[in-house]
């Protein structure tokens, strides 16, 4: 793990610079991301109430991550989602309602009910439904990217994975085929440092996944997963790449989940001071004391009613909606 701390050229402690971007896109990045800290501070609760059945997989922490890696999208660019994927779904364009439906077990939620929190999404926003399976959406977006250039079509796919998948044989073969093709597609590595509980350096030797999907020849970058402004820009560049026909990329963002693997995971292996130093790197508030530095305070005042607004809606929407039938017509 001391490598990833180390890595040349980022300061993962550095305040969020918001120099590169309009003031206006600033408060876009930071709406979204208020908004998938106050669905998942929800459902959390509503969880331990047992108001929601299953089981949830929480990304408290990888906000930035799934914001900055779907910015620079379009409707029709597909992505993949992982099982801890509540915020890339609503950062693609999901609304809260169908989500919160969907973790009810609703037949309004965006998968009539039948996927919960594991398998979140809504392909009529792009976003394909979350593959539970870990490290086989890299394949699966290799073949998304792969049908996009055959028929023609102006897409780029962006695949979402943790640290983990990036040792499964799925995800090297998905990596291999991608960059031997050239295909446009990107791939967005949350390196949260854990798969489950076993942490990236006994995981494998290199504990750099940008060191590791170079040997295919495949264009990859690091950055501040924790930097929403850092991860938007890197992905950009990556996209445009792709669209560009010049062929596929890895952005390995270094980030941190705040809880455990999943509500019943009190991560106790994992050392205290490692915890409190990455807390202190939460990605919702440094974004926060960004806009608050270049006088938008207001703004982020907004963001932050307009998000707890939203998600009272969700949450009444799906105690609301009646419990889904199984059938799909």
């Amino acid at each position: 793990m001391t490598a990833l701390l180390e890595t040349p050229g980022i300061d993962l402690d550095a305040p969020i610079n918001l120099d590169p971007i309009t003031r206006d896109r600033a408060v876009e990045l930071y709406a979204r991301m208020s908004l998938i800290r106050e669905f998942e501070s929800r459902v959390n609760a509503l969880f331990l109430q047992g108001r929601i059945p299953g089981t949830i997989h929480l990304s408290h922490g990888q906000e930035a991550c799934a914001v900055g890696g779907t910015a620079s999208l379009r409707p029709t660019d597909p992505i993949t989602i992982t099982h801890r994927g509540h915020g890339q779904a609503l950062a693609k364009g999901s609304s809260a309602r169908g989500l919160m439906a969907e973790l009810y077990a609703k037949e309004t939620g965006c998968c009539r009910g039948m996927g919960g929190s594991l398998h979140v999404g809504e392909w009529e926003v792009g976003a394909l439904p979350g593959i539970s399976i870990v490290g086989a959406s890299v394949p699966i977006a290799a073949g998304l990217a792969f049908a996009a250039r055959y028929l023609d079509e102006d897409k780029v796919a962006v695949c979402f994975t943790g640290d983990g998948a990036t040792t499964e044989g799925d995800a090297h073969e998905g990596y291999n085929l991608a960059s031997l093709w050239k295909v446009p597609v990107v791939y967005v590595c949350e390196n949260n440092l854990y798969s489950i509980s076993t942490r990236v350096d006994r995981q494998a030797p290199v504990t750099s996944v940008a060191e590791r999907v170079r040997a295919y020849d495949l264009s990859a970058e690091v950055v501040d997963g924790n930097d929403v402004v850092a991860v938007t820009l890197t992905v950009e560049r990556a996209v445009a790449k792709a669209r560009e026909g010049r062929g596929p990329s890895l952005v390995e963002c270094l980030t941190y989940r705040q809880g455990g693997h999943k509500r019943d995971d009190p991560a106790t292996y994992r050392p205290r001071e490692e915890v409190e130093m990455w807390l202190r790197r939460d990605p919702v508030h440094r974004m926060r004391a960004a806009l608050e530095a270049d006088g938008l305070v207001a703004e982020a005042d907004a963001a932050d009613k307009e998000a707890v607004a939203t998600i009272d809606d969700a949450v009444s929407f799906a105690e609301e909606s009646p419990l889904a039938t199984g059938v799909i017509e």
